[in-house]
């Protein structure tokens, strides 16, 4: 394998580490508590916990999709939106109302996270679409293709 095949495979482990292991391995391991964090947004216990299945399916899939290669830009898009929603759901920084709060303030713990979680996703983007945009076109024409992200680094002989 290249210098360049194992730096971009580092670059996607990087970006799916947040999910593959901890988040993933912290729902597991600590499932009642999970379920009751996402009670906070979905109140029957039921489907929190539905919920939280599919998040946890959605971090392992997908975080293996886009390492692996196989329908790595589908599984990008998936994660992108992943990111949006969770920061949309979970990062409330406007519920609060200390935003502007002198000293610490709950609200800018929760805008930054919420930041973040933006961030993460548009780092998974530039899967989808490539640096220079791209990446686009071949996506829409074939969303669940292999961007085949190693092949073309190979060293030649």
């Amino acid at each position: 394998m290249s210098t360049a095949a194992i730096v971009a495979l580092a670059v996607r482990c990087g970006l799916v580490i947040l999910f593959l292991p901890f988040s993933a391995l912290d729902k597991i391991v600590g499932f009642r508590s999970a379920v009751s964090q996402a009670q906070e947004v979905f109140k029957p216990r039921l489907l929190a916990a539905a919920v939280l299945l599919c998040g946890l399916g959605i971090e392992v899939i997908m975080s293996l999709g886009v390492v692996t290669g196989v329908a790595d830009r589908m599984a990008a898009l998936i994660l992108a939106a992943y990111c949006a929603a969770t920061a949309i759901l979970y990062k409330r920084f406007w519920q609060p109302g200390d935003f502007w709060a002198a000293g610490d303030s709950k609200a800018r713990n929760l805008f930054w996270d919420f930041l973040k979680n933006l961030s993460l996703g548009a780092g998974f983007l530039l899967i989808v679409v490539g640096t220079n945009g791209a990446g686009l076109r071949p996506f829409l024409a074939h969303p669940l293709a292999s961007s085949h992200p190693y092949a073309s680094l190979r060293e030649s002989p």
